[in-house]
């Protein structure tokens, strides 16, 4: 006997501003549904970097959940305070405290665990929510540009291990993500920065219009423009959801991952710099060396790579790391390993996705690594913008 079993899953992402103002109910919404007769418990967890930045969040947060406790049981007076950066994900080390939370206060499948911070602090939150109790109801809400346009809106979370970037994870679907732009003013410029690499990424390989629109407002996302940023991220996180939507493969079974352009290089000069390199920096520098890359092999013509790179350089991102020129004992740049490891994570053969346009992606199944090790060469050499 044959079954056929097909799964709908559901989550919310809302763009709201002050999301902790008195007068909001998105985020009560998402731990208790309206007349659902039960209060469940809450964990709330922080970014420690956030509420170093701004120390008016976690009183700002947990005022909020006070004024709905006929709704919800907050399970701690203080809040969970995770590590901000890679820090946060750092083995599973990084996430006991967080597991050991959830079950010392006794939270079930049907209680909340409230992620407020960066990517890597949801990354880590995420996981821990995901693999308690086989899953625990999770509600994000990210605090910085990379984690809005990207990481925090997806289906995905992982912590590294054995040196190498999100090997242990899962997909999980959050319950709600609540998106707030005014929660960014605390960022420093560098970060402010960074993450609108992954805008770049999402138009580079979807949408010509959107990078149009990045081009034209470059100097008012590099000044940071509170209406500018807002709608880059609304943007592009629109772009991301479809994707996960549309694309027939929100789990990624298959081996193509095209939201992961220039993410292979990213991963490996992560490591490689001991997460001195942002997410999104590196993103930068490894959009730059494939799409150098796909005019090298035919894949673009030159003013692809002169218009990205341009962008890039505009917004305030690097386009280049001394770390490419580094070279094992063996003599082969380092860098390179990044492409096996790629695999390994995508599962089956190689997929690396090029540009063909802006806005027109291709997949390709093998690189030539003496043309990927001289363009890699040639970007360690390559500017690197603050």
């Amino acid at each position: 006997m044959e079954q056929h079993v097909e799964l709908s899953l559901r989550y919310d992402v809302c763009f709201v501003d002050r999301v902790f103002e008195s007068t909001r109910d998105v985020l009560i919404n998402a731990v208790a549904a309206p007349g659902s007769g039960r209060r469940p418990k809450v964990l709330l967890c922080v970014d420690d970097g956030l509420a170093r930045a701004n120390p008016h969040v976690v009183p700002a947060a947990q005022a909020y959940l006070r004024r709905f406790s006929s709704r919800c049981q907050l399970v701690s007076p203080a809040p969970l305070t995770i590590p901000g950066g890679e820090a946060a994900k750092q083995g599973f080390t990084a996430i006991e405290p967080i597991l050991r939370a959830v079950y010392e206060r006794g939270l079930d499948r049907h209680d909340s665990v409230i992620a407020v911070g960066g990517g890597a602090v949801l990354d880590a939150v995420g996981f821990a929510a995901a693999v308690a109790h086989r899953g625990v109801r999770l509600v994000r809400v990210p605090t910085t540009v990379l984690s809005q346009n990207d990481a925090g809106v997806g289906v995905k979370n992982a912590i590294n291990l054995y040196g190498s970037k999100n090997f242990v994870g899962t997909f999980a679907t959050p319950t709600a993500v609540l998106v707030d732009t005014t929660l960014l003013h605390t960022l420093a410029v560098r970060d402010q920065r960074a993450g609108m690499a992954e805008a770049v990424k999402v138009a580079a390989i979807r949408d010509a219009e959107f990078f149009l629109w990045l081009e034209a407002q470059a100097d008012s996302l590099r000044a940071f423009e509170p209406a500018a940023v807002a709608r880059s991220i609304r943007d592009a996180a629109h772009l991301h959801l479809a994707h996960i939507r549309q694309s027939g493969d929100p789990f990624e079974r298959g081996s193509a991952r095209p939201l992961d352009f220039g993410h292979w290089a990213a991963h490996k000069l992560e490591s490689m710099t001991d997460h001195e390199l942002r997410h999104g920096e590196a993103v930068a520098i490894g959009m730059c060396i494939d799409t150098a890359y796909a005019v090298a092999v035919g894949h673009a013509p030159q003013h692809v790579a002169q218009r990205l790179v341009r962008l890039l350089e505009r917004l305030g991102l690097p386009t280049g790391h001394p770390a490419l020129a580094r070279r094992g004992e063996d003599g082969r740049l380092t860098v390179l390993d990044g492409l096996e490891e790629f695999r390994q994570h995508l599962g089956g053969e190689l997929s690396i996705t090029l540009l063909s346009e802006v806005g027109v992606q291709v997949q390709v199944h093998a690189i030539d690594t003496t043309v990927m090790a001289q363009i890699c060469e040639e970007r360690a050499d390559g500017c690197r913008a603050r």
